[in-house]
């Protein structure tokens, strides 16, 4: 199928344009849709946390430092374990089980070491990038260890997060 053929079929639900000027349809992507640059260029662009940080925080400096903390054969999965989000918005943890739907799109079937430190960086990212919580968050006592992060800004998310995915796509082949 050639690039706009996919723009003429039926599809469902309405179109959106990405970084690089493609039309795409969020609720009825095919693999042809799918670029590493719109995935970067979003992520970067993105606030973790519907934006209720003390300090800009990318979704992609979060996906690299998952990444960082992943066991090699995981660390691809650890950076795109949110690549969704490119194309479908980060959605807070606690809004996410009242929107089945959603999670139909963007579930993978990612390996519960991602899982597990996904759950174990909230800790991290809510001590160094939050406000002093007005109650306990559903979440482990203790983060990754040595974890920090650096609040990149959006450029250097992205060129982060592609230096990575450059780095790791040969290993995961």
């Amino acid at each position: 199928m050639g690039a706009g053929d996919h723009q003429k079929q039926a599809h469902f639900g309405s179109w959106m344009q990405t970084f690089q000027g493609r039309a795409v349809y969020p609720l009825d992507m095919c693999p042809d849709d799918i670029d590493i640059i719109d995935i970067a260029h979003s992520l970067s662009m993105q606030c973790r946390f519907n934006g209720h940080t003390l300090r800009f925080f990318s979704v992609s400096e979060h996906c690299c430092l998952l990444s960082d903390a992943c066991s090699p054969e995981n660390r691809l999965w650890g950076l795109l374990h949110d690549a969704a989000e490119a194309y479908l918005a980060d959605v807070p943890r606690p809004i996410k089980p009242y929107l089945k739907e959603y999670a139909g799109y963007e579930t993978l079937p990612i390996p519960d070491e991602v899982k597990r430190l996904d759950t174990l960086i909230l800790v991290n990212e809510r001590d160094q990038a939050m406000s002093t919580p007005p109650q306990d968050w559903d979440v482990p006592t203790v983060g990754i260890s040595g974890l920090i992060l650096e609040f990149w800004n959006p450029v250097v998310a992205e060129i982060e997060f592609l230096r990575r995915f450059h780095r790791l796509l040969p290993e995961s082949l």
